[in-house]
């Protein structure tokens, strides 16, 4: 009988996700679910969502409930994490306003930057606690991680825990397919392409049409008449812009939202050019803004969840239940992961992680290699890479001197602060996070 441990399973909505893909799956119908959080309250909350789908689905999966981390990993097949260390409040707010009065404004703050060093910094010691207690109690689990900074975590989990069989999971790809299809006004099963990259900074080198026509020309056309990019259909508030101007000018189009790159590079947010904010529609703040919405819209959910007498239980495009069906059975499924390079992207630095098609059957997860990324990408990938580097050796190392040269390589902080800001800034950060963060790192050490 197979075992799924899902730690931060008070995240409702996303364990609903997961969970529900599961008992799609005949292999999985039986599974026993171990759902883990610190919240008892959302715990309880999830448990009734997870037991209403089985009861739907008519499977005769278990669902199992844990505020202790180790007892809820014993025995697993498979762990899947989606955990925010800090939450918005106070840690989210604190990423986003102390920039702010150093002139720094951000859009999401969770993967590169000053927000997802940060964030890194809390995030990666608790995913080393969770490899620590699957290297007791499930040495041979999958960890299927879907926690912010992406990159950095994988990276950092590989550094201190190689033994540990680990994928970095996001759905940039999937949404992205999404978005073309409605830009180009064609079903997502007739695009074929190939991606590979680091993760939000990917790219897709191959995009054409069921009939192998290149649709990049469609694209740029497109963005050139001004016919494209339609408004967004996963968020409406966030315009587009950003990435087919990218496109435009290094000739591929990224993998992430508009709002994600565009804090990622130093040509979009800038003092003293609001013109660039409105032209290209990069929504400031977008995160906190998202948090408090979704906050409400959860409480919502939570309530209609927890009042209906069944919950419908569509199949979503994440890739963990396909990847724990393809493991289980053997059929072989396609997915895009993150994990160490060890050759997949021979252009990129060994041992960074990065993004590729991966085959997943049950010899588990393997990378393929993809060599044939333009220069300009690579460029430009390193220049993420040089921050995630940085932040993952202060962290193994314990030197809080690197967050500040991780700060200092980052593309969008380096073009808006200087080296005494950045410092400053990375200062104040240090001491307003307090207890979220490793004590080592809040203290100062000489330049």
């Amino acid at each position: 009988m197979t075992k799924l441990t899902f730690i931060g399973a008070g995240s409702t909505i996303f364990m609903k996700n997961i969970v529900g893909d599961m008992l799609h799956f005949e292999a999985l119908k039986n599974a026993t679910i171990a759902l883990m959080d610190i919240d008892a309250t959302r715990l309880a909350e999830s448990e009734l969502v997870a037991k209403k789908m089985v009861a739907t689905m008519g499977t005769d999966a278990t669902v199992e409930t844990y505020t202790d981390q180790r007892r809820a990993l014993e025995g697993a097949d498979f762990v899947v994490t989606a955990f925010q260390i800090g939450g918005y409040d106070p840690c989210t707010i604190t990423d986003f306003d102390l920039p702010k009065q150093y002139g720094l404004r951000q859009t999401i703050a969770d993967t590169l930057g000053i927000g997802g060093i940060m964030r890194g910094l809390r995030t990666v010691p608790h995913l080393w606690s969770v490899c620590a207690d699957m290297e007791a109690v499930c040495p041979d689990a999958l960890l299927m991680q879907y926690v912010n900074p992406m990159a950095i975590n994988t990276w950092a989990i590989a550094e201190r825990f190689p033994r540990i069989k680990q994928v970095g999971l996001c759905h940039s790809v999937q949404n992205t397919v999404q978005e073309l299809a409605h830009d180009l006004d064609m079903t997502e099963g007739d695009i074929r392409f190939k991606v590979a990259g680091v993760n939000h900074v990917a790219f897709f080198l191959r995009l054409e049409d069921a009939a192998g026509s290149n649709l990049y020309p469609a694209l740029r056309n497109g963005y050139r008449s001004g016919t494209l990019p339609k408004p967004p259909l996963l968020m409406p508030r966030c315009g587009n812009k950003v990435r087919y101007e990218v496109m435009e000018h290094l000739g591929y189009f990224c993998t992430e939202s508009s709002e994600h790159l565009a804090e990622y590079v130093p040509w979009f947010i800038k003092d003293g050019r609001d013109d660039l904010i409105s032209e290209f529609g990069i929504p400031l703040d977008e995160y906190p803004k998202r948090c408090v919405e979704q906050q409400a819209e959860w409480k919502e959910q939570a309530v209609a969840l927890k009042t209906a007498a069944g919950i419908d239980v569509p199949k979503s495009h994440e890739f963990a239940a396909e990847m724990m069906n393809a493991i289980v059975t053997g059929q072989p499924y396609t997915a895009y992961g993150n994990l160490p390079n060890t050759g997949q992207i021979p252009q990129l630095p060994m041992g960074a992680a990065v993004e590729t098609p991966c085959l997943v059957d049950m010899n588990g997860v393997q990378p393929g290699v993809v060599t044939d990324i333009p220069p300009q990408l690579v460029a430009l990938m390193r220049s993420q890479i040089n921050v995630q580097e940085l932040t993952v050796r202060a962290l193994l190392d314990e030197n809080p001197e690197h967050l500040h040269h991780a700060a200092m390589m980052d593309p969008h902080t380096a073009a808006e602060l200087d080296l005494r800001q950045i410092r400053s800034l990375v200062n104040d950060l240090l001491a307003a996070h307090g207890d979220w963060i490793p004590e080592w790192a809040r203290k100062r050490k000489a330049a």
